[in-house]
């Protein structure tokens, strides 16, 4: 491998309804604003993996292993490791299992992947060509199942709704999103060059990416602490715009279709959170601490 590598409203039966008329049936209710509960990494001493919890602080969930292949549970609970003989970890914080092995391994870019329900990950069997097979285990080991196979390997994201995963090549060659439903892998069109997957639309139609110029440098596939962020739909190639001003350094598309986009700060950074119209619903500040750190999971 080449290391460049988210029903109608029931109609009221008097012409007036009461002012203190409760919502419709059928409507949506409105999402909860975040809290600002997340995941986060440092590159200091020890690289430790923690959630933050307002009011309560850091918890130290683990720490990030030397072979760079890792990921945080969308509920902020476990992290996910691969070993460098290839053995998937599992550790909340307590206690460490070992959920499979024969993951490929030494390649800081082949990281596993969380399902939304915290329940499953997802990682790609050793292996020696640019396409890699996608294996799915339960968090404790149970049922093992062998999906297909994806030339999408690197920096992999699991949509909300279940379907799809998406990574870009080892080669940083384009961005492939796999459909574990089907099996079939397909590459994103409008992206020419990545090295970075944070996250996809919970329906799997849009991916953020670091895109790259046809001169930058791949990187050697290690997870960033921050980046330029650029959001394309996978079918059309079209760019979607983000609406937000200042220095932006991630996005995360949360399960309902909002967008928390990471906004860099003097002192600390901010979550920016737009609805599907682009509308902004929401301004966070993070943690001062947190300010140098890489954002691996929103929580809530």
């Amino acid at each position: 491998m080449n290391t460049r590598l988210l029903s109608a409203a029931v109609l009221a039966a008097a012409l007036v309804a009461p002012a203190t008329a409760a919502a419709p049936a059928g409507a949506a209710a409105a999402p909860k604003p975040l809290t600002g509960a997340a995941v986060y990494l440092s590159y200091g001493k020890g690289y430790p993996i923690s959630r933050y919890e307002p009011g309560k602080g850091f918890t130290k969930l683990g720490a990030m292993p030397m072979t760079g292949q890792f990921s945080a549970s969308p509920d902020g609970r476990r992290i996910a490791w691969i070993t460098g003989g290839g053995a998937v970890q599992v550790s909340d914080g307590r206690t460490v299992s070992t959920a499979a092995k024969g993951a490929g391994a030494g390649a800081p870019c082949l990281t596993p992947v969380w399902s939304p329900d915290s329940r499953q990950v997802a990682f790609l069997a050793q292996s020696q060509g640019d396409a890699q097979r996608v294996v799915v285990v339960n968090a404790d080991g149970t049922r093992r199942r062998t999906a297909g196979s994806t030339r999408g390997v690197c920096h992999l994201a699991w949509s909300a709704n279940g379907r799809y995963l998406a990574g870009y090549a080892g080669t940083t060659e384009g961005v492939y999103r796999f459909d574990l439903s089907t099996g079939r892998s397909v590459r994103a069109k409008g992206i020419g060059l990545a090295n970075h997957v944070q996250s996809l639309s919970p329906d799997g139609m849009k991916v953020v990416v670091a895109p790259l110029s046809r001169n930058a440098p791949g990187g050697d596939g290690s997870w960033p602490g921050g980046f330029r962020p650029a959001i394309v739909d996978i079918v059309t190639g079209k760019k979607v715009p983000i609406p937000v001003k200042g220095s932006l350094i991630g996005a995360f598309y949360l399960r309902d279709g909002r967008l928390a986009v990471r906004v860099a700060g003097r002192t600390a950074n901010t979550l920016v959170v737009l609805d599907a119209n682009g509308r902004q619903l929401q301004r966070l500040a993070e943690p001062a601490a947190a300010k140098r750190q890489a954002l691996l999971q929103i929580v809530r």
